[in-house]
């Protein structure tokens, strides 16, 4: 059995930026519009560690890339497998530079047995760390290479390895189909708990569309 991990990607939270305020600031000026209150961000550091938002606690503010606009987010992982790329198991973590690799091992947990299984991914969990837990699970890393990789011959020469670094990149197709037609391009929830479950939910509604697409065609 091939599982297939994705790097995490980013569902916006509900929140907005005016939400994002200074941990334990109260306001000493009575806002000009309390449904709707001019703020200042201009020359503001604003960071994790020292803000929060006042509606969605749990959300982080994140970005895709460098010189990406930061949002409030939540990062969602998914595994699938590799055969008829239906999703097997889905995770919803806070937005953080640790969630792929931690949510990747967590995931790898659960389908730890007797039997040695693949996961793959991209560069990202290229991490020598993180292929050695996974190979204490024994789960064998199929992950995309950096310059200085972790992933030695004894895993590249196999012809699965191949098959897993073309595979990988249909899950990107899972998360396209979610943000577009299951609606978490933005979500409308709250906390993690309830993302969480919209975003499962989701992911079954992917695998119900995907299993009529895989039943042969009556005649």
């Amino acid at each position: 059995m091939s599982i297939l991990p994705l790097t995490g990607t980013l569902i916006e939270a509900w929140p907005g930026h005016k939400s994002f305020k200074r941990k334990g600031d109260d306001l000493q000026i009575p806002p000009d519009d309390p449904g709707n209150p001019s703020v200042d961000f201009h020359g503001e550091r604003r960071t994790n560690a020292t803000h929060q938002s006042t509606t969605d606690p749990q959300a982080r503010l994140a970005r895709k890339g460098a010189g990406k606009e930061a949002k409030l987010c939540y990062a969602g992982h998914l595994q699938m497998d590799n055969r008829h790329g239906l999703v097997v198991n889905t995770r919803l973590t806070q937005a953080s530079g640790t969630a792929e690799p931690e949510a990747a091992l967590a995931m790898a947990a659960q389908i730890a047995g007797q039997h040695r299984v693949t996961l793959g991914g991209d560069k990202g969990y290229d991490q020598k760390k993180l292929v050695r837990e996974l190979r204490a699970y024994q789960v064998t890393p199929h992950v995309a290479r950096e310059v200085h990789s972790a992933i030695d011959l004894r895993t590249i020469r196999h012809p699965g390895y191949t098959v897993s670094q073309i595979k990988r990149k249909q899950v990107e197709e899972i998360f396209g189909w979610m943000k577009t037609i299951g609606g978490l391009r933005k979500t409308r929830h709250r906390g993690a708990d309830r993302v969480g479950w919209v975003f499962t939910f989701a992911a079954a509604a992917y695998n119900l569309v995907r299993m009529r697409n895989l039943l042969p065609i009556a005649t």
